[in-house]
Order: structure tokens, then sequence, then C-alpha cells
């Protein structure tokens, strides 16, 4: 919540109130302020009682000087650039030098952002253990902001109190070798997996992996979906108008938001790793590495599989 300065009106009223003998918190109660808020402007402003006019005129003359206060005084200097580098060229780490050199006086992360910004080592990720490799790349692929918020899906989809709740995505080939990928599929309570190969990440090639499985299934096995903001799920506005099934988005960057279909996606990559060209993989091959994962017992299915809760509940839609 941003901070607004008291007006005119309120040191007024703070002037009338405190006159009358009301307490610090009564006042602030009285405006709907903080009463730190209030302490803070009689403290400043009071010399033999609180005058609000004063008060005004004083705010206005040192809001300048009174703003500097307010902020936290810059600590970067040559000094401390030089000893953090010096100790980065020793293979130190910088939560390391913040936490023994530097004593807490600036935290790691305030070093990492120095390196980043090349005000360290000209920006030199070669210092830093994991070469910037474990740094959160930014996304290029393609994107859009329409659609339903996560935030507005049922309370029930995220307590995975019913079943039919599915989250969808994509897992694809490396770069340089074919456009091949796969369409995953999680059912929320049961962490069911299923995968559909398609030819590339395209929202017609999506649309028809999402159709497929639809028809394969009785049509109340399907609740809701949702997805992240690639843009082969352009399609939705035509998967909720043919299929009437809700698609929900979840945030940029908040894959923990599709966890199950992250973690699972995670799984099928020990049997396909990053570097496998997904086109030359077969139908036998994708069904064997389901089997597998969809047969494990599971720990928070209460050690039962994947597979044998999923059918379990299909047995109550008849």
């Amino acid at each position: 919540m941003s901070y607004k300065h008291l007006n005119t009106f309120e040191r007024t009223r703070i002037e009338i109130l405190s006159k009358m003998g009301y307490s610090t918190r009564q006042i602030a109660s009285y405006l709907n302020r903080h009463h730190s808020t209030i302490a803070r402007e009689l403290k400043r402003n009071t010399q033999q009682t609180y005058q609000a006019e004063l008060a005004e005129e004083l705010a206005e003359e040192l809001a300048g000087q009174r703003r500097l206060v307010c902020h936290r005084p810059e600590i970067k200097s040559e000094e401390l650039i030089q000893t953090i580098q010096h100790y980065l060229k020793l293979t130190w780490s910088p939560e390391q030098i913040s936490n023994t050199v530097l004593k807490g006086v600036i935290s790691f992360k305030t070093i990492y952002c120095w390196i980043y910004d090349g005000t360290i080592l000209s920006g030199d990720l070669g210092c830093l253990r994991q070469k910037g490799k474990r740094r959160k790349p930014r996304e290029t692929r393609g994107r859009f902001n329409i659609g339903t918020s996560i935030h507005q899906r049922p309370k029930e989809v995220k307590k995975r109190e019913t079943f039919g709740h599915w989250e969808l995505d994509t897992v694809v080939s490396s770069r340089g070798q074919s456009k091949g990928c796969l369409a995953t599929f999680v059912e929320r309570q049961t962490r069911f997996y299923i995968v559909i190969k398609i030819d590339n990440r395209s929202a017609s090639e999506m649309y028809r992996a999402i159709h497929q499985l639809y028809e394969h299934f009785p049509e109340n096995v399907f609740k809701t979906y949702t997805v992240d903001r690639g843009k082969e799920f352009a399609c939705y506005s035509k998967v909720e108008a043919d299929l009437k099934v809700p698609v929900y988005f979840a945030d940029a960057y908040s894959s923990w938001e599709r966890g199950s279909n992250e973690n699972a996606n995670g799984l099928l990559r020990e049997f396909f790793p990053k570097k496998t060209d997904l086109a030359r993989v077969s139908d036998e091959e994708i069904n064997e590495a389901l089997s597998l994962i969809n047969h494990r017992p599971r720990k928070c299915l209460g050690w039962k599989t994947s597979f044998e809760l999923f059918h379990e509940k299909m047995s109550h839609l008849y």
C-alpha cells in the first residue's frame, strides 16, 4: 500500500483532538492512520503545543530534507567493490563474502546484482562457480496476456478436493533439432499423466491433442484446464467454446502454480533427456515410459499408483 502524506485537513483534526486530550492511538484510529504516523507528526511539529498551520508550513519547507533522511545512504564505494572483487578472485562465493568479510553490511543478493549490472569485474560471470548458469533466463518465446487468471479458478481445484482438473504443458526438443514436441496432461487429484505426440508447438497442434484426449474419456472427466501463457495455448477460446471446459492461466514465471505437471515432465525427462529429438521418439517408447510412471506407488497418494487411483475415480462417474 502506497504512503500518503498528511494533508491540511488531517493536521487540523490532529490539533483539535490533541488539545482535547486524545492519545496518539485514539487520534490514529479516528483518522484511519497508523499510530506511528501521528506520533511522528506530533514529535516533529510540537513546540509548546501542536499547531496545524505551523506544521503544514514546516512540512513544505523541510520536505526535501526529510525525504533524504528516509532513504538508506548509498554504501557502494570503490573500496568496497575492490574488496569484493579480491575475494571473488579467490573463488569465494558472494554469500561467503557477505557473511564473513562484510559481516552482513550488504547482502549476497546485492553482490550478485552488482556483478550482473557490471559494477563488479565488469559483469564477468566467470567469477561465479555456476558461471551464471543458475540465473533465471529471460523468457523469449511467444506469450499473450489474455484469458482467465488462475486467481479466478475455484478454490476446490487448488486444494485437489475434486476429480477432473487438469494441468497442461509441452515438452520440446532441443534447439537445432526438429520441431517435434509432446503435449502433456496431468490430472491434479490422482497425478495421472498422459502424453500425446504433436508435430510442433503451435496452437492448432495443441488443440488437436486436447480434442483427441477429450474424445478418449467421458466429458465429465474434464472440468478445468490450467496452463501457462505459452503461445500454444492461444487456442484456449476454441477449447472453451467447443469442449465447454474453462481454461485458467498461471502467472508468468510461476511454474509452481502448475507443480504437478512440472514434476511429471521432470519424470518424463528421465526417459527422454533434453538432447533427445522428440520427433524420433516412437509412440511405443512414450507409452512404455508412461506405464512406468503411472504404475509407481506414490507417497502423496497413500502409496497407491496414479493409474489405480485414476481408474478408481473413473468408476464413480458411471
